[in-house]
């Protein structure tokens, strides 16, 4: 069962995924108390996690700010992940117990149920979960920092630039991955999280030539 900092922690991801704190804004304690009705402890536990994964901003004696996240900056997270990740997969497809292989083919197909339905709540909650619960079988408390560092920011270019049906592909990623740690094919895990980095890699340059033509429009505008 979630804690409340846990319960914190992902209905704040929620609304800077989605969109619902402004950037250019800072936010207080109080406010984010008073806008999810959780007292500010536990609040306060998930602003501490959430800087860490770099997802926001703490200033002092001011409030939270949620930084912008560019495709350049993508490209870097994913530079990283492509260094740890895969071996973070071999080592959770050989230390995995039998309730985390079940756990995470059952999150992967609630991530591709949702992705059809266009649920994208249901989406990020079920891929948070397959993030956290990667890191978390490894048994290894430093694959947990990195992971949920890079993993985090990533997440939340992915959300903010994803088309119609892209959840889709993302969701048929995952599950590959999920039945190769399953079946205690660490090779096959590797693999896995190779071709998901790939496709998110082709993803992030896919959008930056999206957006050169319309920085071209307004230039010339």
């Amino acid at each position: 069962m979630e804690t409340l900092a846990e319960q914190a922690r992902a209905s704040i991801e929620h609304m800077i995924i989605f969109g619902k704190l402004d950037s250019n804004r800072l936010y207080s304690e109080n406010v984010l108390a008073s806008m999810l009705n959780i007292g500010r402890t536990p609040v306060r536990e998930a602003l501490q996690r959430l800087e860490h994964d770099k997802m926001l901003v703490i200033h002092p004696r001011r409030g939270v700010q949620v930084p912008e996240i560019t495709a350049e900056e993508q490209l870097k997270l994913l530079e990283v992940r492509r260094c740890i990740e895969p071996n973070c997969l071999r080592v959770c497809a050989i230390r995995a117990s039998a309730e985390d292989r079940k756990q995470l083919l059952d999150m992967a197909d609630i991530m591709i149920a949702c992705s059809a339905a266009e649920d994208d709540i249901g989406v990020l909650e079920a891929l948070r979960g397959i993030h956290d619960l990667i890191a978390k079988a490894t048994g290894n408390e430093y694959f947990e920092q990195v992971m949920g560092t890079v993993q985090g920011m990533s997440r939340r270019y992915w959300f903010a630039n994803k088309s119609r049906g892209e959840g889709t592909k993302g969701g048929d990623l995952h599950k590959e991955i999920a039945k190769a740690v399953a079946y205690g094919d660490s090779d096959m895990a590797e693999k896995c999280s190779k071709d998901l980095l790939n496709y998110l890699t082709e993803f992030t340059f896919r959008t930056m030539k999206q957006e050169a033509p319309a920085l071209t429009t307004a230039i010339g505008d």
